[in-house]
């Protein structure tokens, strides 16, 4: 999810202190079957990979899930009742504790790289999925809501037969960790932890109980900008206030900002419009209350997406059993700018 500065000049000059949103928006090549067989026949001697697997011959062995769980998988998909198509990774032992990771809007399972190389070398299954309408799954046009999000996810795990799992979201992926966890988890009693990272609940939208929040026009204007120039938005993004880069002094990674326009790109542009209302406008005061499990709640002070104070302060005073820690001067994608210090701080929340 992203709640973005209100106009560049306050961007610019917007100190670390300053915790309100600054921003608003402003030759084919034909192959045929021959020859991509000879084209993977010279890859193959080059890589030692059998021609067949690469050309995709029926009879190769792949490392895709199969239906019934098949321990040689590494990535696969889920069709959901609707018939939406979920994709997902799945990483290391498969009799290991397993840690699922649920991603921000508008990006994909590839957010949660360094988490789940860091996680994946302690021992640990990972697994992520790409949100409906996101990254490699179906660009479902319809239930782009925080009530279906969890309901995937829980198709996810259900598929997987995934048990004592420890969940972590990120921004509207930590929205998505708190419905499930409420609504499925604990009632089939498949989860243990859960860690919202930056994460939109209880609610991001200013209303009269709410006065934290953020205006409509705001989320208004994110539609506009979207449906203008998707990808010029999605560039301003990812080199503004998702990382901190419009900061004085900030260390601006090309790589990191291209990898998020990537993502942002792959996912279909409605479900990632209708995205919009659905991190924004939903209530998820209810679902904090109600869950139980031991819950870790990490955000920074410099968050420029989703404001700190109207978010992990309220979450970790509505959770149950909650443990809070907030990153002096930390942006919203923390996770990957500082990811040599979230991890280990996961790791200890995750063996504790």
């Amino acid at each position: 999810m992203t709640m973005f500065p209100i106009n560049p000049e306050a961007a610019r000059g917007a100190n670390a202190g300053d915790h309100r949103p600054a921003f608003v928006p402003g030759r084919t090549i034909r192959m045929n079957r021959r020859d991509l067989i000879g084209a993977a026949a010279g890859l193959a001697a080059a890589t030692m990979i059998p021609a067949s697997a690469i050309a995709g011959d029926p009879g190769a062995t792949s490392g895709a899930t199969t239906s019934h769980g098949d321990n040689r998988m590494s990535s696969g998909f889920v069709k959901t009742a609707d018939g939406t198509e979920i994709f997902f990774k799945d990483w290391g032992p498969k009799d290991a504790q397993p840690i699922h990771f649920h991603h921000g809007w508008p990006l994909s399972a590839d957010d949660w790289d360094a988490q789940l190389l860091f996680f994946r070398a302690k021992g640990y299954r990972v697994i992520a999925h790409d949100r409906r309408g996101h990254g490699r799954s179906s660009q479902a046009g319809t239930a782009n809501t925080i009530d279906q999000y969890a309901a995937d996810a829980a198709a996810v795990v259900e598929h997987l037969d995934l048990r004592n799992v420890v969940h972590i979201g990120h921004s509207t992926g930590g929205g998505e960790v708190a419905r499930y966890v409420a609504r499925y988890g604990q009632p089939q009693g498949r989860v243990a932890k859960a860690v919202l990272v930056a994460a939109i609940p209880p609610l991001m939208l200013k209303t009269a109980g709410n006065p934290g929040g953020t205006p409509l026009a705001v989320f208004d204007g994110f539609r506009d900008a979207l449906a203008a120039n998707r990808s010029q938005f999605y560039l301003d993004v990812a080199s503004g206030p998702f990382y901190g880069f419009n900061r004085p002094g900030a260390k601006v990674s090309q790589g990191i900002i291209q990898n998020w326009w990537r993502q942002g790109m792959m996912g279909g542009a409605l479900a990632q419009y209708e995205g919009i209302k659905a991190f924004s406008e939903t209530d998820q005061t209810d679902d904090l209350k109600s869950i139980t499990v031991p819950t870790l709640v990490l955000q920074g002070d410099d968050d420029q997406v989703v404001p700190y104070q109207d978010a992990a302060i309220l979450q970790a005073k509505l959770l149950r059993n909650s443990t809070l820690k907030i990153y002096p001067g930390f942006p919203h994608g923390m996770l990957t700018t500082h990811a040599e210090v979230i991890n280990p701080d996961l790791l200890a929340f995750v063996t504790g």
